[in-house]
């Protein structure tokens, strides 16, 4: 069922406050910081040489060659996990002053909102 004209604004409205006020929900900031590819592949590689080790390790009765690959997997996925530096040097960027709070919530702006225009009416 499609939305009312009115129920559309309400709804735009709300996606306009909601991407100003709390756009870290909306989206989470990056600070430049991405996945790597070459991460990715590094610790893919690592993981397959741990997984190798720990097949070995295991299959010899090697308990300490079984350790030891099972730690470079966990190195490895830690590795392909980890965002790199975006390039350059990372910008520290100074501290804004928070905005002040208004002392009614979003809903309740919102239901003050929709009782005058209901008044309107």
């Amino acid at each position: 069922m499609p939305l009312s004209e009115q129920e559309q604004r309400l709804l735009d409205e709300m996606e306009r406050h909601l991407m100003r006020n709390d756009a870290d929900v909306v989206s989470a900031p990056r600070d430049g910081r991405t996945l790597s590819y070459r991460n990715i592949v590094y610790g893919t590689i690592l993981v397959l040489l741990g997984l190798g080790g720990l097949i070995v390790g295991v299959s010899q009765q090697l308990i300490v060659v079984g350790v030891i690959g099972f730690v470079v997997m966990l190195g490895g996925v830690l590795l392909a996990v980890t965002p790199g530096r975006g390039p350059g040097k990372m910008r520290i960027e100074p501290e804004r002053p928070a905005k002040p709070q208004n002392s009614s919530s979003f809903m309740d702006r919102m239901n003050d909102r929709w009782d005058k225009r209901q008044e309107e009416r």
